[in-house]
């Protein structure tokens, strides 16, 4: 299952998740969650003026805060490892994963 986001992407695989991300003027990197580790979804859809996200909650960890920039609309910063910014044509692919990732969880 795969989420194409707002430069990168998610793949989930029925038990690992892999963010995969590429910031402006930095090289791709990868982040590997298993599913069973994560603790809390949240899943914020794209509209037509602003881009939405999917983060992933682990222990441990606060989620990230959304950003209060007119530019970044209300997403965690492109910094945060457990999230992904996604456009509103990627709103229903990202529902099915958070739900998958749910149901996996347990």
């Amino acid at each position: 299952m795969d989420v194409k986001g707002v430069m990168g992407s998610i793949h989930f695989d029925g038990e690992w998740i892999t963010i995969v991300k590429k910031e402006v003027g930095q090289q791709q990197r990868e982040f590997r969650i298993r599913a069973a580790d994560v603790t809390g979804t949240r899943l914020k859809p794209g509209t037509r003026l602003f881009h939405g996200y999917v983060q992933f909650v682990l222990p441990g960890s606060a989620p990230a805060d959304e950003s209060k920039s007119l530019l970044t609309g209300g997403r965690p910063p492109q910094s945060d490892p457990h999230s992904l910014s996604i456009r509103r044509s990627a709103n229903d692919a990202a529902a099915e994963l958070v739900a998958a990732v749910e149901q996996a969880r347990g």
